[in-house]
């Protein structure tokens, strides 16, 4: 494949509104985009993101997390986008995990979500990163089959109630 993880910048603008509106027109719940959802202008996410990247300047009750965007290096056409979230709080050890990521509707069945978990994890591995946790919601066959092909073991379903939603919960070994 010929995707690459890159962190975004506004260079990326263009590229990451027509991700958000194809994500939006599909009501795809956006997992591993941050507040891209919520917020108006991609300059506004990459502030907000830029939050995330250290301990001292995350929120209160947040972990430091890093953001990328998956571009595909044939067209520069953002495909994706992955978050690895450093540490597990309560909350992310019991429903969110380590990582999360969405891939644009247009663009999934190509093998894209697999391939962008994989290069994730190679560099949360190179950064020495020794195992992670990845949830999904109980039904989701997609994220289940990205997760089970990248080494993932399923642990166990916990129920979120606030959500009315069942997470399957998965470690990866790396």
């Amino acid at each position: 494949m010929d995707l690459k993880l890159i962190e975004p910048t506004i260079k990326w603008d263009s590229g990451i509104q027509t991700f958000k509106a194809e994500m939006l027109q599909a009501d795809s719940s956006m997992d591993g985009c941050g507040r891209l959802r919520s917020l108006a202008t991609t300059q506004e996410w990459l502030d907000d993101i830029a939050l995330y990247k250290s301990e001292a300047t995350c929120p209160m009750g947040f972990v430091p997390m890093t953001q990328w965007i998956t571009v595909r290096e044939s067209d520069n056409k953002v495909v994706g986008m992955i978050q690895f979230r450093h540490y597990l709080n309560e909350f992310l050890e019991k429903y969110g995990g380590n990582i999360g990521y969405s891939i644009c509707p247009s663009e999934r069945n190509k093998g894209y979500g697999t391939e962008q978990l994989a290069l994730c994890l190679a560099m949360v591995k190179a950064n020495g990163g020794a195992r992670v946790l990845i949830s999904c919601l109980e039904g989701n066959e997609a994220s289940r089959k990205i997760i089970k092909s990248n080494g993932g073991v399923y642990e166990n379903t916990v129920v979120w109630q606030e959500r009315n939603a069942h997470l399957e919960r998965y470690w990866v070994q790396l």
